[in-house]
């Protein structure tokens, strides 16, 4: 980048720097977008593909959810990214829809490409682009149904959708049945249907078949007890939750204990035994029968929990532990001095079992559980990895339904819907932003385009097929990807929460308008080092005349 002044050439710029300006840097950025929107697009549906990523480490992922691609993806291209971000903010938000996030971005891009070749001004595009992506969220809360949390079916129908596609179909059933009763148990009434998908705890062991996987009204910590003589099953559990340890207090200064005599340490080690075993009085005396732990357990106070018939598990993480007083009604105890029966948490069964041999402890029963635990089995590492994300997936999606209490038809119907109505919406548009809203519109199709080129039937038959339904009124048509015919979605009981499809048009619009208003892009690779030595070779290391 240099200016001329007075015959001499001014340097803005450090050497090395790259500078791309105008309708390069714009089809450079377009085409980077494309390139990704294209990666994850054969994934898209019930018939799309998965992708096995492999890190530098050689750890193999294989998943057919958009935004755990783009994110294991190592992109480098800063456009590119941004449609990383798409699919990213989609899987915060709503948890589905990531794919359909990223293709819509790439196809809105792809749009206007042309119209900008057309010389419509990149300004001029998105801001059709903002008036389409506002219709669109108008004609989508229109084309909403409402639902409510006991409409169980409508609900398992929901995490079925979210789950179709992901390697789980065998199973879909007991695994929608699970989320549902899952995020059900975990919904509060009180502000208004909030959800913390937190309070589910996902524990994943190989072995038995997906159909093995179940729901525990309660908690399961991978842990042992401590000690072997403890009662492997507890009925009708007590149970405390310890903040402390449940060890002899050292002393917060340094001191020392001078003994001078054999019997002044028998007497003192008498002493330390029967601090433990007060302590372990204490708890026992509040008639805890299960104690679960966050620091360590001596030894000692092992032998003296064991002998009460009591069942302890140390080192649970605090994660878990919050999880427990969720779920058990327990209260954290710190001191174990002011511990009372009040303190106390309850289940029907706490008990240790093996599970593909580890020892598991399971605390079942548990009366109005607001914390749950789901052990998902399967026959392989990446297999029980894969089920974990499409579950993750239908328990956000049962959980964003439940919030918003707002659904529509899956499968390529609302895309069409809204195609359908953006056209007579830009042919009420009088400047030129009628041609951005129109492209908006044709977008928006390539859902249920790829839905119909992933399921290897013909696009153009399938679209028109499509239109023709939903122009005589059918709002609901969607695509059965398995018929390779279009029918009623909504009859179909394929049905999505509204946030998913608003979520992913706002962000592929918003993502889209941001690329396409970037006319330069100015890239600084780092200066060349210095030689060592500084000035010694002459002229900075230039050979002396």
């Amino acid at each position: 980048m240099a200016g001329q002044m007075a015959g001499q050439p001014i340097f803005i710029l450090k050497e090395g720097n790259q500078r791309t300006r105008g309708r390069d840097a714009q089809s450079n950025n377009i085409m980077a977008a494309k390139a990704v929107a294209e990666a994850v697009r054969t994934t898209l549906g019930p018939k799309g593909m998965d992708k096995m990523l492999v890190d530098s480490l050689g750890d193999v992922v294989i998943t057919n959810d958009g935004a755990t691609i783009l994110k294991e993806m190592d992109i480098e291209h800063p456009a590119a990214k941004m449609i990383v971000e798409v699919s990213k903010t989609q899987d915060d938000e709503v948890g589905d829809g990531t794919t359909t996030a990223a293709i819509i971005t790439g196809e809105l891009l792809k749009k206007a490409e042309d119209l900008i070749n057309q010389d419509v001004h990149p300004t001029i595009i998105a801001a059709g682009y903002r008036l389409a992506a506002d219709k669109a969220s108008e004609i989508l809360k229109e084309l909403a149904k409402e639902i409510t949390v006991d409409d169980r079916e409508t609900l398992i129908n929901i995490a079925g959708t979210a789950m179709t596609g992901k390697g789980a179909e065998a199973s879909k059933e007991t695994l929608s049945d699970i989320a549902v009763k899952a995020v059900a148990s975990i919904a509060e009434k009180s502000d208004g249907e909030s959800i913390d998908i937190e309070n589910i705890k996902i524990e994943k062991k190989v072995g038995g078949s997906i159909e093995d996987s179940e729901l525990i009204e309660g908690m399961i910590l991978d842990k042992e007890r401590v000690h072997s003589n403890m009662p492997k099953k507890v009925e009708g559990a007590k149970i405390a939750l310890l903040n402390s340890a449940i060890e002899l207090k050292e002393t917060e200064v340094d001191a020392e204990i001078s003994i001078t005599s054999p019997d002044q340490l028998q007497s003192f080690l008498d002493q330390e035994e029967k601090m433990l075993r007060d302590l372990v009085e204490k708890i026992k005396n509040t008639g805890a029968n299960v104690v679960f732990c966050q620091k360590g357990i001596d030894d000692m106070a092992q032998h003296f929990l064991a002998k009460a018939g009591i069942l302890a598990v140390r080192r649970v993480k605090k994660s878990d532990m919050e999880k427990l007083v969720r779920s058990t009604g327990a209260k954290l105890v710190t001191n174990i001095d002011e511990m009372s029966a009040d303190d106390l948490g309850e289940a029907e069964m706490v008990e240790e079992r093996k599970i593909a041999g580890d020892s598991m402890i399971f605390i079942t029963g548990c009366v109005n559980p607001k914390s749950v635990s789901i052990l998902l089995r399967g026959g392989t590492e990446h297999v029980i990895d894969n089920i974990e994300r499409a579950l993750n997936d239908a328990l956000r999606v049962v959980a964003v339904a439940i919030e918003d209490e707002k659904l529509v038809a899956g499968g390529g119907a609302p895309e069409i819907e809204v195609a359908l109505q953006l056209q007579d919406y830009a042919a009420s548009l009088s400047g030129r932003e009628q041609l951005a809203v129109k492209a908006f519109a044709e977008a928006l199709e390539v859902v249920p385009r790829t839905l119909a080129e992933n399921a290897g039937l013909d696009p153009i038959d399938m679209l028109v097929e499509l239109r023709s339904h939903h122009e005589n009124g059918t709002k609901t048509a969607g695509l059965n990807v398995y018929l390779g015919e279009v029918i009623d979605m909504w009859e179909a009981g394929v049905v999505e929460p509204l946030r998913i499809k608003t979520q992913a048009i706002n962000a592929a619009a918003e993502a889209s308008v941001m690329i396409l208003r970037i006319d330069d892009i100015i890239a600084s690779t780092r200066a060349p080092e210095a030689p060592s030595g500084g000035m010694d070779g002459g002229m900075g290391g230039m050979p002396q005349m």
